[in-house]
């Protein structure tokens, strides 16, 4: 075997291990409940997603309550249905008046509730999203903090309440958050978007054999790339001799 040819198979080994590091690394950061805003400009109507993962090998995610910021409240929460889950919106006073759009506000949606039925609950390795609009949100630099509360059938139950200071490593259980950016101008006018009617069918997702069927596909790629280099070597000695 020349030395390019071995030279090109610890390549294709290092990039196989750089796969498998990076699959692992994203599934791990995915097994936490997080928030996918579709829009995070100032003033405006956003939609968010919480992306739930089951992470218990024994019980299924039953509830779920999302906790809505009180200092910059949402005027505005509409909820998308989801199938097998039953979905409330709670409204309480404020802690104190909020100024929103110039109209003073004392009472607004404090938290989201989704329960699901015996039929429909999260187990291993399923996941769901829960998807909420609304607005309109706070100032361009606002970080918005959704702390959420998972609750399994077993009575356990999940606070992603934790944040992190700048520099130190992502705790344990990290609360759902986003930040808010410069204002558009299409915003300043624009209405909450209509909330979708549409039942959401129940999404299961086995991450770990998504993961693998990836690898398991680059492998193939990468071994008939080196089984060609090889046969493309021993060709070239054999015209030699």
């Amino acid at each position: 075997m020349t030395s390019s040819i071995r030279r090109t198979l610890r390549t294709l080994a290092a990039v196989t291990t750089t796969a498998g590091i990076i699959a692992a690394g994203a599934a791990a950061a995915s097994a936490h409940v997080s928030v996918d805003p579709d829009d995070t400009a100032a003033n405006g109507y956003s939609h968010l997603t919480f992306n739930v993962p089951n992470e218990s090998p024994t019980a299924k995610t039953s509830k779920l309550e999302v906790k809505l910021p009180t200092d910059t409240p949402f005027t505005s929460v509409s909820v998308k249905p989801v199938e097998g889950w039953t979905a409330q919106v709670i409204t309480g006073d404020l802690p104190k008046p909020v100024t929103v759009a110039g109209a003073t506000v004392t009472k607004a949606p404090t938290s989201v509730v989704w329960t699901a039925d015996d039929a429909h609950q999260l187990g291993q390795n399923q996941y769901q999203a829960f998807s909420l609009s609304v607005g309109r949100l706070p100032a361009a630099g606002t970080t918005v903090t959704l702390e959420a509360a998972q609750t399994y059938s077993d009575g356990t139950v999940v606070s992603w309440n934790e944040s992190g200071g700048a520099g130190q490593p992502e705790p344990k259980h990290p609360a759902p958050s986003f930040t808010t950016t410069a204002e558009d101008a299409d915003h300043a006018s624009s209405a909450p978007a209509a909330p979708a009617h549409e039942a959401v069918s129940n999404t299961s997702s086995n991450a770990p054999a998504v993961w693998g069927v990836v690898l398991g596909a680059a492998g193939v790629v990468l071994g008939a790339a080196a089984l060609a280099l090889v046969l493309a070597g021993r060709r070239t000695r054999a015209a030699g001799k």
